[in-house]
């Protein structure tokens, strides 16, 4: 065995799984995890792989257990600091993270954290292995807004340390962009979803689905009349942008986001639902991260060619690179350096192309990557009859407008403090996408962690 290089993981065939909606990777092995594990150094001082995990799992830790085949062992090393190690194992950008940092990836390849993540966590779902709850309750009432990544984590952190959790869901399935975004080719939602979830509600956590906060009930009435001496608002940032161009409102334009919740929650791909959705012949998916690759290949399963349209080059394309590698391996092609200026329309109002202009890379912006310029007369036509905006997103105003006291800054996102959620509204904690805007699965499991800690010192002084 080569230590310098991965061990690799198994995948559907790309011209199969372009077919279907069954996950992609396989995973490894009990035999695979083990000659994998074996590749780590074991970093004893300053393991640098930890300090790229926003949640900050014993990496060196679980991994040792792995090699020796103590797979429960591994399982209860991940769970004091991940309640959803499955779902990280497969979504989480380790590239640019844990195995970013990997010495090991020095002179060769890093080891597949991710993988042996994802390994561990599997195990424990067919073991039966369950996430050990807290052994006395403190008789302390906290509401959570949210069973999103942000949410279940800051939930079942505070279960944990005996604070008695209800998760109150606005959707009528637990699991947030977990459920509602991911698709099932990357992130299986009976095997892996509920099931992580159901680990969560072991701990003691309750959850309440169908209530929408600002509306079926108010965050003021949770604390004032139903006992709940603080809250985490974990809502997600749900509202899609749009680019404001002509055609834009035409029948045939969708956001990535309602696609994806028409195919994912609502099982639009699955023959005996009748969820209508409207896949489309040749579809242009706007944008270029995570959510865009996954809109993209989901088109892709129901039929349609598709084209991603993106204005800068791969270089600067924010999804990652794994998602970008299966999208090209199954079919989907890439129309870059390449903006959408307007959408064409038929006598009924129906898509039927895109101008889009070209463009090429100037200065770097705030953000560190280079500005799209636009090319002067370089417009042309792309004929297409379904179009995709997947612009990013943006929390949606009805909790911030219907709590007395809670900020909000020009993006319509919920000001907190990164350290602890502490919103400006006293007992009012915050974090994930709804502080931030639209970021990563792990950076918001990451703010649920801060908010468990803020809402326990808070908790803790006020006693």
């Amino acid at each position: 065995m080569d230590v310098l290089k991965k061990v690799p993981v198994r995948e559907q065939d790309p011209k199969v799984r372009a077919t279907n909606f069954e996950e992609v990777c396989y995973g490894y092995n009990k035999e695979e995890a083990m000659a994998e594990a074996s590749r780590c150094l074991k970093c004893k001082n300053n393991a640098k792989c930890m300090g790229g995990c926003p949640v900050s799992i014993n990496i060196p830790g679980f991994i040792k257990e792995v090699e020796a085949g103590n797979f429960e062992a591994a399982a209860n090393v991940i769970a004091e600091s991940s309640a959803l190690p499955a779902v990280c194992g497969r979504v989480c950008p380790q590239e640019s993270q844990c195995e970013g940092q990997c010495i090991r990836g020095i002179k060769g390849e890093p080891i597949s954290i991710g993988k042996l993540e994802r390994f561990v966590a599997d195990w424990s779902r067919e073991n039966g292995f369950v996430p050990k709850a807290a052994e006395k309750k403190l008789g302390k009432k906290v509401a959570v807004v949210g069973s999103g990544p942000a949410g279940l984590t800051c939930a079942g952190d505070l279960a944990k340390m005996g604070y008695d959790v209800t998760i109150f869901e606005a959707l009528h399935e637990p699991g947030g962009v977990l459920t509602y975004g991911i698709p099932e080719f990357r992130l299986p939602k009976e095997k892996v979803v509920r099931a992580e979830i159901e680990n969560v509600k072991k701990l003691g956590v309750a959850i309440e689905t169908d209530v929408i906060i600002g509306k079926s009930v108010t965050i003021d009435e949770l604390m004032d009349e139903e006992g709940f001496e603080a809250v985490f608002i974990g809502s997600g940032a749900g509202l899609p942008k749009f680019m404001g161009i002509p055609g834009e409102n035409a029948n045939g334009v969708f956001s990535a986001n309602e696609y994806l919740t028409r195919n994912n929650l609502m099982k639009a791909f699955r023959e005996d639902y009748d969820t209508p959705i409207v896949a489309g012949k040749k579809v242009a998916v706007v944008g270029g991260g995570n959510v865009a690759m996954d809109a993209a290949r989901t088109a892709l399963r129901l039929g349609a060619e598709v084209h991603i349209v993106y204005r800068r080059s791969e270089a600067e394309l924010p999804a990652r690179v794994e998602e970008v590698h299966h999208a090209k391996e199954e079919g989907v092609i890439f129309n870059l350096l390449t903006n959408p200026v307007e959408i064409l329309t038929d006598e009924n109002d129906w898509v039927k192309g895109i101008v889009v202009r070209k463009m090429e890379l100037g200065e770097p912006d705030a953000s560190g990557r280079r500005r799209p310029v636009e090319i002067e007369g370089s417009d042309y036509t792309m004929e297409v009859d379904t179009v995709i905006m997947s612009l990013g997103t943006s929390p949606n105003p009805l909790i911030s407008s219907t709590t007395e006291g809670l900020e909000i800054n020009k993006r319509r996102c919920i000001v907190a403090e990164a350290e602890n959620g502490q919103t400006t509204r006293e007992g009012v904690f915050a974090g994930g996408d709804a502080v931030t805007g639209a970021a990563t699965v792990i950076l918001a499991m990451e703010a649920g962690k801060h908010g468990a800690k803020g809402i326990h010192e808070y908790l803790s002084k006020k006693a």
